[in-house]
């Protein structure tokens, strides 16, 4: 039987991916990029399309006004920035794509742009950029806001962000760099134009001052949840994240919406790659359910409630947990996630416990078992969903590498449902060979 093929992208921060544990892990070294080096080797020789780094830019303190559980757990904090780390990981690699996180919200536009520009170059071509418009109101407090503009303005601003960061990738045309020593000419200024872009939220004269990059922008990457967030989606972005979509049924109805709207955008939505994060849980052969202990249950449960908190700007500890989620609480942050957990207690009587308990992951699928167990689900979803991959979290980040690297993936070469081989050379090439 053939199987849909698809892609594969990796989840993780640059922070403590091993934690708790007892400091021996893999990824205890994690502070001067030395995991994070061995990270990308590794999953390169999987042939996985992209390493994915999340970023916030707080310590979180909304639930229950303190730190403390935060920086107990290494949840939201610690965090290095991941964009300096990206031209150290590509030194290792040669194929695997770099994708980090940057706000439009705190990142002046031709800084970032500068920047990803510049990394681009470093890491040959292999740079995407998760855009995100930030959801945490302390961030804004360390910025010197008083507080965030409301979602669909923040949304509204990064449309016109991303129009004037292609602008001024654009302000160096192809082959303007010449560097011929017969004529003299390093840079053919003909080549090189200023943008004059004036927006309603930004001004740019430009031009960049760096020279085009390999692959001229960054890929573009995305979670568009929200109604302005996937209209957000499908007009900029090459890789959309599918988060809290409720199994099988949503993947495919939210695959086929981000399709249809960039479609209506004039894009090919083949050009558009839907991945969803999940956790995979690999259990020894014999063994059908691998239970966690009470103190592992407790730092999982804390780490997500300190991260819900933060990111939907509520403080879960002023209501009771183990009883129905409250209709009437209202998020400053994510609302469709707390959309999602609403209907959760009001359609299935789940409790804030129960959402912050479970291991399902955004994408609502279960996919735990052996090494076969785990390949044969993912196949089945994706043959039924349609496309086009899977963000893979593991459990604890990086605890089941070996397994997955070493047993699910081979599994899933084997049935010819993921790639054995690159033949690309940028990750844009990459994201495109199918």
């Amino acid at each position: 039987m053939a199987r849909t093929k698809f892609h594969l992208g990796y989840f993780t921060k640059f922070g403590a991916t091993s934690w708790p544990g007892d400091g021996k892990e893999f990824g205890s070294d994690w502070i001067d990029g030395s995991y994070h080096k061995e990270l990308a080797k590794m999953l390169e020789a999987a042939k996985f399309d992209f390493v994915f780094f999340e970023d916030t830019l707080i310590v979180g303190d909304r639930y229950a006004g303190s730190m403390e559980l935060d920086l107990k757990n290494a949840t939201l904090a610690p965090k290095l920035d991941p964009i300096p780390l990206l031209p150290v990981m590509a030194q290792e690699t040669s194929h695997i794509g770099l994708v980090a996180t940057a706000s439009t919200t705190f990142y002046p536009p031709y800084l970032l742009a500068r920047l990803l520009s510049t990394v681009d170059s470093l890491t040959g071509g292999r740079v995407g950029w998760n855009m995100v418009t930030s959801s945490e109101k302390n961030a804004a407090l360390n910025f010197g806001m008083d507080k965030l503009l409301p979602p669909t303005v923040r949304y509204d601003i990064a449309d016109e962000y991303v129009e004037l960061a292609k602008r001024l990738w654009d302000s160096w045309e192809e082959g303007a760099l010449v560097a011929n020593p017969e004529t003299g000419v390093y840079v053919d200024h003909t080549k090189v134009h200023t943008i004059n872009f004036e927006g309603k939220h930004f001004r740019s004269r430009g031009p960049l001052n760096t020279v085009r990059s390999p692959q001229g922008y960054p890929v573009l990457c995305q979670a568009g949840a929200s109604e302005r967030g996937r209209e957000f989606s499908s007009k900029n972005a090459e890789v959309v994240l599918g988060m809290m979509t409720g199994g099988v049924p949503g993947m495919k109805a939210y695959r086929e919406d981000i399709r249809r709207r960039a479609e209506a955008q004039g894009r090919n939505p083949d050009d558009i790659k839907v991945f969803f994060l999940t956790p995979v849980n690999i259990l020894p052969e014999g063994v059908e359910k691998q239970e966690m202990t009470e103190a592992e249950k407790q730092a999982s449960f804390e780490h997500n409630i300190v991260m819900a908190s933060s990111s939907l700007d509520v403080d879960f500890s002023l209501y009771d947990l183990d009883a129905p989620v409250p209709q009437d609480i209202v998020a400053g942050g994510h609302t469709s996630a707390l959309d999602h957990m609403k209907k959760a207690g009001r359609e299935e009587g789940k409790s804030i416990r129960d959402l912050f308990s479970m291991g399902q992951g955004a994408s609502g699928m279960d996919f735990s078992g052996t090494v076969e167990q785990v390949a044969e689900k993912m196949m089945a979803v994706m043959d039924e969903v349609g496309g086009d991959g899977f963000l893979i979290e593991g459990s604890g980040y990086n605890r089941q590498l070996p397994e997955l690297v070493n047993g699910v993936i081979p599994a899933l070469q084997k049935a010819g449902a993921v790639r054995t081989e690159y033949t690309g050379t940028t990750f844009r090439e990459i994201l495109r060979e199918f």
